[in-house]
């Protein structure tokens, strides 16, 4: 039974839990600093398993290597980095790789290639607070605007899928958090050109359309006097 004083209330909702600021990830000052490994499992429509695992430069966002595996392993991580470590050469520091701790990332064959290359490993959200959601972004990226617009009838199919859109992300397509410029173009080196190109670019664009905005004259910006007549006639004919 409902008392006469609790029937009158009226429950609120709470108001949204929204942070007043946006959260900003761990974040490398140069390239091979920072590296993020993970893995996805991309089903099949026949029901088979496929393993992608994947290397991301934290600084470039650069994919520096991947590989599809059958079965979820310690062999795709070791492939992986050892792929990734061709290009390091002479490391002015020591490069961290941030992992999960899924077994495929915390086992002997991986600690002791960590150990031969002088690499640093750290769990994410276990050995700090920090996520590896940078990784974890580039896997919806390539699924919802890649894989899911395609039949993926094979693994074949699937690789070659894969191979195209980690070549576009690393050389084409230009990344907002850095100006225009590509993965490639941050890793590499050679991005003040870029920014300086775009800068300019849009300087000409910007005058271009004020150019043809001020050439596309209507009957009133002209003082023609019969222009308001016309569009009156035309107004009363749409109402007739």
């Amino acid at each position: 039974m409902v008392s006469a004083g609790a029937r009158g209330r009226v429950a609120k909702a709470a108001p949204p839990c929204v942070s007043s600021q946006a959260k900003v990830g761990i974040r490398a000052n140069a390239p091979d600093e920072l590296w993020h490994i993970d893995v996805t499992i991309i089903r099949l429509p026949d029901g088979t398993r496929a393993y992608l695992h994947a290397v991301i430069d934290n600084f470039s966002r650069r994919i520096l290597a991947w590989t599809l595996e059958e079965r979820l392993g310690a062999g795709g991580t070791c492939r992986i980095l050892l792929e990734a470590g061709r290009h390091l050469g002479t490391r002015p520091v020591e490069t961290t790789v941030m992992t999960d701790s899924g077994t495929e990332n915390v086992n002997g064959n991986v600690d002791d290639l960590l150990d031969r290359e002088g690499l640093r490993r750290v769990l994410a959200q276990v050995e700090m607070s920090f996520s590896n959601s940078m990784i974890e972004a580039f896997w919806r990226s390539l699924r919802h605007a890649w894989l899911y617009l395609h039949t993926l009838d094979n693994v074949g199919t699937l690789r070659r899928l894969i191979e195209f859109y980690v070549r576009a992300h690393n050389e084409t397509i230009p990344h907002a958090a850095f100006n225009g410029q590509t993965p490639d173009e941050m890793y590499f080196g050679n991005r003040d050109a870029v920014v300086i190109d775009l800068a300019a670019a849009r300087v000409r664009a910007r005058q271009a359309r004020m150019k043809a905005n001020r050439m596309a004259t209507c009957g009133v910006c002209a003082g023609d006097p019969d222009f308001g007549a016309l569009q009156l006639r035309r107004a009363e004919c749409g109402m007739s």
